[in-house]
């Protein structure tokens, strides 16, 4: 029996780890998990927030998932998408989920990231 998610890989190229850190740390707000010692040594990195985690794994043919993508909920949506554009990111916004505010950006590999937030009123509620 499933009982939880408890991870999502995306891919990443060789020598991104330095830009995913700054992304998914310090815009996100993400926290950095070690990565078990064997593991490691293959490159990338986790992240973790909200009881969710992203695993970003290298890999040496790499092509961003621009259709797959983790659906992430957030509070106050309206200022995390600032957040993002203060930092240099696109985000575009999306209305066509009834009960939810949501918008798309992608990390600095090109990973479509998906950010909603449950909203009753989202149909006469545009996002400023």
């Amino acid at each position: 029996m499933i009982v939880a998610l408890d991870h999502v890989q995306l891919a990443a190229p060789e020598g991104s780890e330095a830009r995913l850190r700054s992304f998914y740390v310090d815009v996100l707000g993400m926290t950095e998990i070690p990565k078990p010692p064997v593991l490691a040594a293959r490159g990338g990195c986790w992240f973790a927030a909200g009881g969710v985690q992203l695993h970003l794994g290298i890999e040496r043919d790499f092509r961003p998932a621009r259709k797959a993508h983790p659906g992430l909920r957030v509070d106050a949506i309206e200022a995390y998408a600032r957040r993002l554009t203060d930092a240099g990111a696109e985000v575009v916004w999306d209305d066509n989920l009834p009960g939810h505010l949501r918008f798309y950006a992608t990390d600095p590999v090109g990973n479509r990231l998906e950010f909603l937030e449950p909203s009753p009123d989202a149909a006469t509620r545009k996002p400023v």
